[in-house]
């Protein structure tokens, strides 16, 4: 072996122990209180989380025609988005819509680490908003820590109250929102409040409720830590060239306080001043400091914090950034690495076919089934017929009138009803017989073409088949 070439295991990001001593995330005396900080990653994150509240808050109250624009009638098994409507016949479009949020996921946590965590997550997105409601309401960071320490009193109380009865609306909301997707959002709230609604709207609306004031306002980091797969096969996509938060050690070490006047080389120091405001700030609760840690969910606080800190001492920005590991080491990151170009051609690619897939979605629907017990028989007249059990699905929003041909058959002669009429969203079972004269046919094995038009013109659909004969 080549001494020159390292083994590929060497290649790998080495994992480090950031704190040896167990910490219980679990019991509430251990809890984080989140410092407030600003910048620009921090403007970022929480411009994007507004901008996904407010999508999520208005979209089940946007009109399209006589409906909402997005619901899923799971009663009628039918998905609308705005003018799409999608029928359980379609749903393989759920299974590529699901390998694209996959490979979505593979391409940019290969490439930009957890940047959904920090910035697009339901749950840090919640989170966020809750903690801005406790500041609101209790306070800066020492004063939150020194009001649950202090005894009860008057003062604790009722921003005890507050802080809570603000969560539980912001969950009610949440929930309520939530269910305005699968059902009329005019009608569940006019329901929902008049006492109207069903046992099960309750039900899920209190699951839903709790669920959201527990995880956004009590485990916060821990659903992160301990109970979200992604945070524990992320590193399996993680190499030296990912963008993560990293902290700059050459340059921040030996880290110590010192005076803005003071020179840090002459102490023998780093521009690290061991302030702690990057730890402070961390929603997980780690220091960044202490290297690559699968608890970080680069929300970019702690860069945020440094870069101000770094401002006041007259310090060049940067000491923690978004980065590589191979910068860190001194090297150069590389984008159009194999494994990154490799999932987002398959990204492409599945996007490519569920976007066909998608304009070609077809609003009628005919399936041929030949009966399988005699492949032909000859009747009375001397003509052999061939039977056909016709499956015609309107996916359309209203009855249609259906005209039924078939091509392909010289002179034949059409056993049964020829004009239809489907309900919206019918499957119409259509058992009919086509037959032929056997001096007609020139092979014992002839390919067909049913054809299915609507009475307007406006909407057609074609299903091949055989026609056999004794030849």
């Amino acid at each position: 072996m080549d001494p020159q070439k390292k083994p590929a295991a060497a290649q790998r990001i080495k994992v480090k122990t950031a704190d040896p001593t167990p910490v219980d995330r679990f019991n509430p005396r251990n809890r984080i209180y989140v410092r407030k900080t600003d910048g620009v990653w921090t403007q970022v994150r929480r411009r994007m989380g507004w901008i996904m509240m407010a999508l999520f808050l208005c979209l089940p109250w946007l009109p399209w025609g006589e409906r909402q624009a997005v619901l899923f009638d799971l009663a009628e098994r039918k998905f609308h988005v705005f003018a799409l409507t999608v029928w359980p016949q379609d749903l393989i479009l759920l299974a590529f819509l699901f390998m694209m949020a996959a490979f979505a996921l593979f391409f940019f946590t290969t490439f930009l680490g957890r940047v959904w965590c920090g910035y697009m997550c339901p749950q840090s997105v919640w989170t966020f908003i809750f903690i801005w409601f406790e500041e609101r309401i209790e306070g800066a960071r020492n004063k939150r820590m020194k009001l649950d320490q202090a005894p009860w009193s008057w003062n604790k109380v009722w921003r005890k109250t507050a802080k809570h009865s603000a969560w539980l609306l912001i969950s009610l909301i949440t929930s309520l929102t939530f269910i305005s997707f699968f059902y009329p959002a005019r009608e569940l709230y006019l329901d929902f409040f008049t006492g109207q609604a069903s046992a099960g709207i309750y039900f899920w609306g209190a699951f839903f409720t709790f669920a959201t004031y527990g995880n956004a306002g009590w485990m916060r980091e821990i659903m992160c830590l301990h109970m979200c797969p992604y945070a524990r096969f992320q590193s399996v996509m993680f190499d030296q060239d990912t963008y993560i938060v990293g902290y700059d050690g050459a340059r921040g070490e030996m880290r110590g306080p010192r005076g803005r006047k003071q020179d840090p080389k002459a102490l023998g120091l780093g521009d690290c001043i061991d302030c702690s405001l990057c730890v402070q700030v961390c929603p997980t609760g780690i220091d960044i400091r202490n290297g690559l840690q699968y608890e970080c969910i680069n929300c970019g606080a702690c860069i945020d914090a440094c870069d101000d800190v770094m401002v006041k001492m007259n310090y060049s920005k940067g000491l923690i950034s978004y980065t590589t590991e191979r910068q860190l080491a001194g090297g150069r990151s590389r984008v159009g690495r194999p494994k990154l170009v490799g999932y987002g051609l398959a990204l492409t690619g599945i996007f490519a076919a569920f976007l066909y897939m998608l304009m070609t979605l077809a609003p009628v629907q005919i399936d041929i089934l030949r009966d399988r017990n005699q492949l032909f028989r000859e009747n009375r007249d001397g003509l052999i017929e061939n039977v056909y059990t016709l499956k015609i699905l309107n996916k359309t929003e209203r009855t249609q009138q259906f005209i039924l041909t078939v091509e392909g058959l010289p002179e034949h002669h059409w056993l049964g009803q020829q004009q239809v009429q489907v309900t919206a969203g019918e499957i119409f079972t259509l058992p009919i017989s086509v037959a032929v004269d056997p001096y007609l046919l020139e092979q014992a094995m002839t390919d067909i073409v049913f054809v299915l038009k609507s009475e307007d013109g406006l909407l057609n659909a074609n299903a091949d088949s055989r026609f056999i004969s004794k030849i």
